[in-house]
């Protein structure tokens, strides 16, 4: 069998794209996007009548819904060739708003039920702030089903479980980069910054019996997704799930809940006081998660635009 066969035995397989025949070519149980990556395939040819037919359907109103109803096109393209889930995020520009998140989840899901669509197939990606990680409770209370992005620290992963959020999504390629700059080394393996956080935070969550799945992301190389094998979902670019495709090299079981129960991790309540602390005294985490909301908000502006010329 090749790696990507081998690790389907072990874990969810997630494609990371809005490319629908990537993901027709890869078969994956569930499917990310995220504002970059609608950005990069409406641009392309193929999926140009779906931006040209959204905006005839929605001719009149305003730039912000109809990028809604582009996103959600995308999601039911997705949902019709996946058994599983797909996931669509909200406008990184409400990272730091916690009401305006609020609404955007709830808006989302009703444009998808008024498809048709069940929200248990739709997960709502939420950035990973206090304001956001306290979005995602409500959400979950009125069964909204939440992705929390650009997590990049066990303190964001212990409060988002704290919350009752469905799933994370730690970055393991942007840490890495972090690191990588920083020290000026190369790393690679288990002693990838990057793959340590997404091991830590899945030990964490099983030692203590979160119920929320652990979905590693963010990847630069197949070194760093096998590292991971076992953790609950992997969400992973069409490149790397290509690559995987064509190594026929053994995949070892790296993570699983009986090993994470012999962790040596102490418990932590993550209140907001806390919260900030942890993250301020973490340059990486910081660094990174601001870094990553103010590029998501440059492709949010780029795809206005787009939508905006019509």
């Amino acid at each position: 069998m090749n790696q990507l066969a081998q690790l389907k035995q072990y874990t969810t397989v997630v494609a990371d794209t809005g490319d629908f025949q990537s993901i027709q070519a890869f078969a994956p149980r569930d499917a990310t996007t995220n504002p970059s990556l609608i950005l990069k395939a409406v641009q392309k040819p193929a999926y140009q009548p779906l931006l040209a037919d959204t905006l005839r359907e929605h001719q009149g109103k305003s730039t912000a819904d109809i990028i809604d109803h582009l996103l959600v096109a995308f999601g039911m393209k997705i949902l019709a060739i996946i058994p599983g889930r797909v996931s669509t995020e909200t406008d990184a520009r409400l990272s730091f708003d916690t009401e305006g998140t609020i609404a955007k989840g709830r808006h989302l899901i009703k444009l998808y039920e008024t498809a048709g669509i069940s929200r248990e197939r739709v997960l709502i990606k939420i950035a990973s702030t206090w304001e956001g990680i306290r979005a995602a409770e409500v959400l979950e209370k009125e069964g909204i089903r939440c992705n929390m992005t650009l997590l990049f620290a066990l303190p964001q992963a212990i409060a988002c479980a704290e919350a009752g959020a469905q799933l994370i999504s730690p970055f393991v390629g942007r840490i890495y980069d972090w690191y990588k700059k920083t020290s000026g080394e190369d790393y690679s393996g288990a002693n990838d910054p990057g793959v340590q956080s997404v091991k830590r935070i899945y030990d964490y969550y099983k030692k203590f019996g979160y119920a929320t799945e652990v979905m590693g992301a963010s990847f630069r190389n197949t070194s760093q997704i096998l590292e991971l094998a076992g953790c609950d979902l992997l969400t992973i670019s069409p490149e790397l799930l290509q690559k995987l495709a064509d190594t026929e090299a053994s995949v070892e079981h790296k993570l699983s809940a009986e090993k994470s129960a012999s962790a040596d991790i102490q418990r932590w309540h993550m209140d907001e006081k806390t919260f900030r602390m942890a993250m301020n005294d973490d340059a990486m985490a910081t660094e990174k998660l601001a870094e990553g909301i103010r590029l998501f908000c440059i492709d949010a502006v780029k795809l206005d635009q787009l939508v905006q010329q019509g």
